[in-house]
């Protein structure tokens, strides 16, 4: 099985550019938002959330900077 082939990702993947670092965390995002809900806040999920946060906004910013 592709990852092409799976209903919403294969969608994401014809839609956007052919960066799957960018769409595996827009995909994490939702999940990571699921899990906080479902477990509830603690520092396990705060720390999970400030690293998500920090490493999309570091790749968003490393990909403007370096890209022509």
């Amino acid at each position: 099985m592709k990852t092409d082939s799976v209903p919403i990702v294969g969608e994401l993947f014809a839609a956007g550019p052919s960066d799957r670092v960018f769409d595996s965390l827009l995909l994490a995002g939702p999940l990571l938002i699921v899990f906080v809900a479902l477990v509830g806040r603690s520092l396990l999920t705060t720390l999970l959330t400030v690293s998500y946060l920090a490493t999309f906004i570091g790749y968003t910013f490393f990909k403007a900077t370096t890209e022509s």
